[in-house]
């Protein structure tokens, strides 16, 4: 394989993920490289078997979920297999056939885990980034799929409970969410729906005050102002807006901010 051109050292590999031998290795490899190979993404998803082979890889370990027993390295193989996900969902000749397929639901079940262990953290963390590029780009079309799901309530969920990076990834999905029309028009339908979203913002200003992030504060403020574009939602934050936000809490850490 020395001897070949990088792109076909890439293709080869993309060949390998469906031999059981060389997959493990194929995965990583891919995962690795896949910065440096722009066709990536199309290659995965037009290969005979490939896709099938990622989703096989995903859906091993399910049985490993409940009662957890996911070891680092499973976790580190899934994830590799989730990287190759996540570069199907942002290109964009195969973000609508990958929503098509339904394929992010195969992820829902690793952001439903509660495990604090390493291991889970970093399979919710990587499954959050596949969902993050699909709505990186505005795409009506992936917030009306994710609004079909249960994406807002699992990620609530990793809101309150997941670390800090993973809180921030979910809290991006949901403001990029009530940034489309539809999936703010859909948060503030219903006072369930609204305040299932308000007391989790609110819970984590709380959290804010003892563990300060400038990253996830500001996710958190545009999901608010967003919210406030509501006539009905801008009524109810009046009463239920967090005390901290109304005052000087988080002063010190915008101006530690240089942007």
């Amino acid at each position: 394989m020395n001897d070949l051109s990088p792109r076909r050292i890439h293709e080869q590999l993309v060949l390998d993920l469906t031999n059981p031998s060389s997959k493990e290795t194929a995965l990583l490899e891919l995962s690795k490289k896949r910065e440096s190979f722009p066709e990536l993404a199309t290659h995965l998803w037009h290969s005979f078997g490939t896709m099938a082979s990622l989703l096989q890889e995903i859906v091993s370990i399910y049985p490993l979920l409940s009662p957890p027993a996911l070891t680092a390295h499973a976790s580190n193989r899934v994830c590799n297999a989730l990287a190759l996900l996540q570069c199907v969902a942002s290109h964009p000749s195969t973000r609508g056939p990958f929503l098509a397929a339904h394929i992010p639901l195969f992820l829902y079940p690793f952001l439903n885990t509660t495990s604090k262990t390493r291991p889970f953290e970093y399979l919710r963390l990587t499954s959050l980034g596949v969902i993050g590029a699909l709505v990186k780009v505005d795409d009506g079309l992936v917030t009306n799929f994710l609004l079909t799901t249960e994406i807002i309530p699992l990620c609530l969920k990793t809101m309150e409970t997941g670390s800090e990076l993973s809180k921030t990834v979910a809290t991006f999905i949901v403001q990029k969410i009530l940034l489309d029309p539809v999936g703010l028009a859909y948060v503030c339908a219903t006072a369930e729906r609204f305040f299932a979203v308000g007391s989790v913002l609110q819970g984590m200003v709380q959290d804010l005050l003892g563990s300060p992030s400038l990253r996830l504060l500001k996710h958190i403020v545009r999901c608010y102002l967003r919210l406030s574009d509501n006539p009905r939602a801008r009524e109810a934050l009046r009463q239920c807006l967090p005390e901290p936000l109304k005052g000087p809490s988080f002063l010190h850490l915008l101006h530690e901010d240089a942007t």
